[in-house]
């Protein structure tokens, strides 16, 4: 069985590439290289400093199910035991895909809790990951914020 490309994997090769986090804040040494697996998958491979914790690696996968016809995936960082498991969906612009996952709630121990990691394209080479959490009164709070810029 040979999966085809869709338009939606299609979607998906935007982000390959080398990319480097840009910071307003605080200087950042984090980069990300996004590889295509057969026009079918993404698979993107961070490192860099973390703010006040030292090394790390993340590894995320992007794929879309047709069965499900939604954007699905994984995300695994050497600084937490958890993976996070996506489900998501593009918006009407074909700008923003909105990835729902579910994991630990860093702020109550033994908690869990819902969240969304948003990857928004601002051009061809610039693009915004915007991470939040559900709160108790249905409001999202925004966890993390990265901005990055195609570094090849």
């Amino acid at each position: 069985m040979k999966a085809e490309p869709l338009k939606e994997h299609q979607w998906l090769q935007k982000l390959a590439g080398e990319w480097i986090m840009t910071s307003d804040e605080a200087p950042t040494s984090w980069s990300e290289n996004v590889r295509s697996l057969d026009g079918i998958w993404v698979v993107a491979e961070g490192e860099g400093e973390m703010p006040g914790g030292g090394a790390a690696t993340t590894i995320m996968t992007l794929g879309y199910d047709p069965h499900k016809k939604r954007y699905i995936g994984t995300w695994v960082g050497s600084m937490m035991s958890h993976m996070w498991l996506y489900e998501g969906a593009l918006d009407e612009t074909g700008n923003v895909l909105t990835l729902e996952t579910e994991g630990p709630d860093f702020w109550t121990e033994g908690r869990r809790a819902k969240y969304q990691d948003i990857i928004a394209f601002e051009d061809d080479d610039r693009r915004v990951l915007t991470s939040r959490m559900l709160n108790d009164d249905g409001t999202w709070k925004e966890v993390m914020s990265a901005r990055y810029r195609r570094n090849k």
